[in-house]
């Protein structure tokens, strides 16, 4: 563990570091799991924090649920040695899961936004069919996750829903459809999203900010996390 955390060149921090998100959750979920059973690494009886330690653990506790989340994601996801100095490299990502059947899909509904590219958009995230979602971007489209660099370009986006995206769950509530410019059209919506490994009492408020061509094809999504529910009315308005 400290291995991983100080970014150590050893065989388990580079086999770490080639992972995707999702796995690199889905081990600190089990190691803590198995921390409480004292299987790994048991906490001593009578163990106390540092005083620096214990005010870096009440800073997390006082954040919003979708703000620990973001911080816990990203000191897992830096962990494990820097791939930019191991040359090539294959990343492991989880299996692919078969989209949902027809019969086994249910149909979101968003006040105020009754577009069917941005409703296809949420269905078909929610039904792990990724190739239809990839097939609502243009060519050159792109997107951008919360805290990160655009990712440009039907293909990459395809990967970066395979690879993250799997068997999450977005319950989009309320948006708005801004006037078109140069045929582009402008819609924010605002709801949550739950993931497989926070589980269903965990939902982080999103914002989705979608422009789309004159084709009705996705030519830009932004997707934001916020901090709370006034942050989406506030986004609405």
């Amino acid at each position: 563990m400290s291995d991983l955390a100080n970014r150590a060149d050893t065989e388990i921090s580079r086999a770490y570091a080639v992972r995707t998100p999702n796995i690199k959750l889905g081990f600190w979920y089990r190691l803590g799991e198995l921390m409480e059973q004292g299987l790994v690494a048991p906490i001593p009886e009578g163990y106390k924090l540092s005083a620096n330690a214990a005010a870096v653990l009440q800073s997390i506790r006082n954040l919003e649920s979708g703000q620990q989340i973001t911080v816990l994601r990203n000191a897992v996801v830096d962990m494990g040695y820097d791939t930019s100095k191991m040359g090539s490299y294959q990343t492991v990502s989880e299996p692919v899961i078969a989209p949902k059947s027809i019969g086994e899909r249910t149909q979101v509904s968003i006040e105020g936004v009754d577009n069917a590219t941005v409703l296809s958009y949420m269905n078909n995230l929610n039904a792990n069919d990724f190739d239809e979602l990839a097939s609502l971007f243009t060519v050159d489209g792109a997107l951008q996750p919360p805290f990160r660099r655009p990712i440009v370009g039907r293909e990459a986006i395809l990967q970066f829903f395979r690879e993250e995206c799997q068997n999450l769950k977005l319950t989009p509530e309320r948006g708005v459809v801004e006037a078109a410019e140069d045929g582009y059209t402008p819609i924010k919506v605002t709801g949550k999203c739950q993931t497989p490994w926070f589980g269903a009492a965990v939902g982080m408020n999103i914002a989705w900010r979608f422009l789309l061509n004159p084709d009705e094809k996705i030519f830009f999504v932004a997707i934001d996390l916020l901090a709370s529910p006034k942050e989406l009315m506030n986004l609405v308005r």
